[in-house]
């Protein structure tokens, strides 16, 4: 996709900061790679744990990664779509998990706990729904670049690790519709059962996906523009979050579907946009690996789930904070004791 012209028009910001983005450290990247060379094992014998610890201090500018403060950030918001039956579910039930990731009830606030990760919950306007997608879009520029920049609290607080996860019943579609715009194909390719839909429900999960491009038609030729119609404020945040994250050197690590398809959007704004970014999990949703597959990323686990809500990305935190504490608490061939490889 061609970069559009400045405009002086909200986007442009956004724009600008994708175009800046920094690089990896190469230095750190090096003295990461010496370590693990010097480290009491055989090369490449913990395999993607030294993989993501090299990635970590490379995205970090750090000799040494860190994941002390791993925080899981989770945005909650509500999709017009939602009306048309694309769900099991009713819209309601977006606000009732919110209430229970404050109430400590969610799945995820388990998995935090269990790795010591730290939870943030944005709720973005769950009382005031986007447009149904199939006849509007769903925010206007302004709005759209208000809830990027909004997004981009995530990693307000220090956090060296973000884990990314969201909340929204219809959001499945709406990744869905983001995907079909981003990379062609048929609404079928990238419409799956999300949080269960069989039947008539998925029938017109897949009508809906096909309405919506179709509406919004020629408009959908930049990544941006297709965010704003076809997306929702969760994804738009997400957008932000993962931003923020590259400009502030905090590795990301992504969770089911709707996330990835939020990073789709800079990564069609810029193959490079998710260097720092680890694939958490690959979901159940069926359209997870294809899309996973096209932005080059590798999933650090494979445990058939879908619940959404950061908790694949969150679950993966556990191998990451163990791929760091390898890196930095094992012995070395340096320091004697252990002969190493003739």
């Amino acid at each position: 996709m061609s970069a559009p012209t400045h405009t002086g028009l909200p986007f442009d910001d956004i724009r600008q900061l994708v175009s800046t983005m920094p690089g990896p450290d190469a230095a750190a990247r090096e003295m990461a790679e010496a370590r693990q060379s010097d480290l009491l094992k055989p090369p490449g014998a913990l395999g993607r744990l030294e993989e993501i610890a090299i990635h970590l201090a490379t995205w970090q500018a750090k000799g040494m990664p860190t994941a002390d403060r791993p925080m899981v950030a989770v945005f909650a918001a509500t999709h017009g779509i939602a009306e048309r039956g694309v769900s099991p579910y009713p819209g309601a039930v977006t606000k009732q998990m919110v209430a229970a990731f404050t109430d400590g009830k969610a799945a995820v606030n388990q998995i935090c706990a269990s790795f010591d990760a730290g939870l943030r919950v944005f709720d973005l306007a769950l009382d005031l729904p986007t447009p149904d997608i199939t006849q509007d879009a769903a925010l206007d520029e302004r709005a759209c670049a208000a809830t990027i920049a909004f997004g981009m609290q995530a990693i307000a607080g220090g956090a060296d690790v973000l884990a990314l996860g969201e909340m929204g019943i219809g959001n499945t579609t709406i990744a869905a519709a983001l995907c079909h715009a981003l990379y062609g194909g048929t609404p079928e390719e990238w419409v799956g059962a999300g949080t269960g839909a069989t039947g008539e429900i998925l029938e017109r999960k897949v009508a809906a996906v096909r309405e919506a491009i179709a509406f919004h038609g020629a408009a959908l030729s930049d990544p941006l523009e297709i965010l704003r119609r076809v997306g929702g404020r969760e994804v738009a945040a997400m957008v932000g979050a993962i931003l923020a994250a590259r400009i502030e050197r905090v590795p990301v690590v992504l969770d089911g579907y709707v996330v990835t398809a939020a990073a789709a959007v800079l990564h069609a704004m810029d193959p490079s946009a998710l260097d720092h970014c680890l694939a958490g999990h690959v979901s159940a949703e069926k359209a997870h690996a294809r899309l996973l597959e096209k932005l080059g990323l590798k999933p650090i686990l494979d445990l058939g789930m879908r619940l959404g809500e950061g908790s694949g990305a969150a679950l993966a935190l556990g191998v990451v904070k163990a791929a760091v504490a390898t890196h930095r608490g094992m012995g070395t061939f340096s320091d004697g004791g252990v002969s190493n490889k003739a």
